[in-house]
């Protein structure tokens, strides 16, 4: 761990998700505070610290233990403690970020701060602004904030309009490559997951082929995957990507993203979407079903040009 952060340095989107994801391995042990204990002074270990905090706290708020409101408070003073090490760092940033979601009446002023669009909600926006001061378009921190606003929207027991809001406002100033232009799928697929009626047969497939969904899947296409030099893709938001255009069928498109995918698959969103009711490995069945119309359409098409492949990072 300490040679894998050292070797990473600033590279802050993938300082991001490495810490992400030792931090959710390391939740479970206490290979985190030995390493402190060895190493008070190290800055690292004290992220890492905060990121295992985190966790635990997230953990324990599912759980609806009844230490979550300890580890909650414990994860926060790790993660405002490393703010003060490092100001470059946007890591203990998006500690407090993903602390936002465990607050769903919003008690900390923090998280009710009002939102740069008037549209949208008050929420963490201050949190955000600190992540992006430090990492521009930071993939994990607008995740949080999806996060967010579906915790919030489980609290409130309300519709999930405020979600689609934020994908859609996200998407339409995000650059050229960046993987926020694919926020209003990962939206549409928490609608469906919200909403597990939907999955009737030969219906749910129509709104992901009517604007403005299908706008956004194609704008996501064009203008994130079809990249001629492309950044680090994930597993995750390709699959996010080859479904959106399938369901929009858009076969062609699609198929050049499960070139991408190679061997490699994720159960969202297909668990999502999914039409097939409780029938086992329903997620694997309609990924494997889409796989294959698409590659029976790249069979009558040619491709427009070579797939990428995706990276290791991010899937969350």
């Amino acid at each position: 761990m300490r040679t894998l952060l050292a070797e990473t340095g600033t590279n802050w989107p993938l300082r991001s998700f490495r810490t992400q994801v030792l931090g959710i391995l390391a939740a479970g042990s206490d290979v985190v505070e030995a390493w402190l204990a060895e190493e008070p002074g190290s800055y690292d270990a004290q992220v890492m610290l905060a990121r295992v905090s985190v966790e635990r706290a997230l953990r324990s708020h599912r759980q609806r233990h009844g230490a979550a409101g300890s580890l909650e408070q414990r994860a926060r003073g790790t993660a405002v403690a490393a703010t003060r090490r490092e100001w470059r760092d946007p890591v203990p940033w998006l500690c407090l970020l993903t602390l936002a979601q465990v607050d769903v009446q919003q008690v900390w002023r923090a998280h009710r701060e009002r939102a740069p669009e008037p549209m949208l909600p008050t929420g963490p926006w201050g949190l955000l602004y600190e992540v992006n001061r430090r990492d521009p378009g930071s993939r994990e921190a607008y995740h949080r904030m999806i996060q967010f606003l579906l915790a919030r929207q489980v609290a409130e027991a309300g519709a999930l309009a405020e979600v689609m809001d934020f994908g859609r406002w996200v998407a339409s100033w995000a650059r050229d490559g960046s993987p926020l232009l694919l926020l209003p799928l990962y939206a549409l697929t928490a609608q469906h997951r919200r909403h597990g009626g939907w999955h009737r047969p030969a219906t749910w497939r129509l709104q992901w082929a009517e604007e403005p969904t299908i706008g956004y899947t194609l704008k996501a296409y064009h203008h994130w995957f079809r990249r001629p030099a492309p950044a680090v893709r994930s597993v995750s938001d390709l699959s996010h990507l080859a479904c959106a255009l399938w369901a929009g069928h858009k076969l062609n498109e699609a198929s050049e993203v499960f070139d991408a995918l190679g061997p490699h698959a994720a159960a969202e969103p297909w668990a999502s979407v999914h039409d097939y009711g409780n029938q086992p490995d329903a997620a694997k069945t309609l990924f494997l079903r889409a796989r294959a119309e698409a590659e029976s359409a790249r069979r009558r098409a040619p491709l427009r040009g070579p797939a990428v492949r995706p990276s290791a990072y991010p899937s969350g």
